[in-house]
């Protein structure tokens, strides 16, 4: 039995934007992210950093998916399962803008 993701869940389809009162600072393969707006701090680990650059940089998210896939040892699902839990998380904390 497969689950139905929550009709507001980020999907592979959408696309996402850093929102642009976000400050972002990598230190070497990690960065921190600051919601200039709430004060919030969030922490990104290097995969999630890369992940970052790669939406900065204008990648679709099956784009995303496959660079993820070629440079880390993950598989597709796995990757396109916490790519989608990472940026839900990321327009929960109002760091990312998402069109669905």
């Amino acid at each position: 039995m497969t689950e139905n993701p929550p009709p507001d869940a980020v999907t592979l389809t959408a696309r996402v934007t850093p929102n642009e009162g976000v400050m972002f600072q990598q230190l070497q393969e990690e960065a921190v992210l600051l919601n200039l707006d709430s004060g919030l701090y969030f922490g990104l680990d290097p995969v999630g950093t890369r992940i970052w650059n790669l939406l900065a940089n204008g990648q679709s998210l099956p784009q995303i998916v496959s660079t993820i896939t070629a440079e880390y040892e993950v598989d597709d699902e796995q990757c396109k399962t916490d790519l989608l839990r990472l940026l839900g998380e990321l327009e929960a904390q109002g760091l990312v803008s998402v069109t669905r």
